[in-house]
């Protein structure tokens, strides 16, 4: 059983930074890609950042030079660095893993339950 829970959501003005941090436990042998995605309401789930095992990234243009992934392998955790938060980036921020877990050839994707960012003034 592989579970990813988030956190690091919150309230903040616009301009603000916030960092969220979303960790996967369970019986992991290893993980792939991770990625956080968003959701606005009335609108789709949508991709916001990527990373790849080898640590490529890659953004929504929406979010360019604003936000940062990372990763602690160590720690099998994805971050991310959300500086200068805009009013559209309200959202429910998912994070998402691809994982192979113990024992298992196949690679799994997993979503976390959600935690919502809201930029408001």
């Amino acid at each position: 059983q592989v579970q990813l829970v988030e956190s690091g959501g919150g309230l903040v003005q616009p301009g603000g930074s916030l960092r969220l941090s979303c960790a996967a436990s369970g019986s992991i042998f290893s993980i792939n890609a991770m990625g956080w995605y968003r959701q606005a309401p009335g609108k789709q789930r949508e991709l916001v950042a990527r990373i790849t095992s080898g640590d490529s990234t890659n953004y929504a243009d929406s979010v360019k030079g604003r936000f940062a992934i990372s990763r602690d392998n160590a720690k099998n955790t994805v971050y991310l660095q959300m500086n200068r938060l805009k009013l559209g980036d309200t959202a429910v921020y998912y994070c998402n893993a691809f994982i192979s877990g113990v024992g298992s050839r196949s690679v799994v994707g997993y979503w976390g339950q959600g935690t919502q960012v809201t930029v408001s003034s």
